[in-house]
């Protein structure tokens, strides 16, 4: 689970769990009536790259469309991982979920800001900087909703893995 929860700041948590299942395929007897094998590792780790593809694809599709440079998609990235983080602290008055919506919802400001940033100091006009850091903040938002949302699957079959 913190795997999972720590997807939303830009970590890669999927790949954390990969890790974490593997380690206890190592650890836990094959004997054992807790043990899951290694195939449960293989759909995990094939989970994390789809993960890892529909938030990069999101994400550069996103700005790539809006015509962003190389700059302000790097920046668009950096703005993202500050952004959720400073979310996680900040949070949003949801409860229980209300530290994750806000780690979300400032991840997608964080790369409208961090893309704005990098097309200005490209030289472009505010209007296309604008349209640039829109595209960034949906692409950033959709394509974390995507990973974590697999990464959910990865958490569910090492559970059922576990219970089975």
């Amino acid at each position: 689970l913190v795997g999972w929860a720590v997807a939303l700041l830009g970590i890669p948590g999927n790949w954390l769990n990969v890790g974490a299942t593997a380690v206890y395929v190592q650890l836990v007897p094959a004997e054992s009536s807790l043990s899951i094998g290694w195939r449960v590792v293989v759909v995990a780790a094939v989970l994390a790259v789809l993960g890892e593809v529909v938030e990069l694809a999101a994400a550069s599709l996103g700005t790539a469309r809006a015509g962003g440079s190389r700059r302000g998609a790097v920046l668009a990235l950096a703005g993202s991982m500050v952004g959720a983080v400073v979310g996680v602290f900040v949070g949003l008055p949801i409860p229980l979920v209300g530290p994750v919506a806000a780690a979300l919802v400032f991840g997608g400001l964080g790369a409208l800001a961090g893309a704005m940033i990098g097309e200005q100091w490209k030289g472009r006009p505010l209007g296309e900087s604008w349209q640039v850091g829109k595209a960034a903040f949906w692409g950033r938002l959709l394509g974390t909703t995507g990973k974590v949302m697999i990464g959910s699957v990865i958490v569910v079959v090492v559970a059922v893995a576990l219970v089975v």
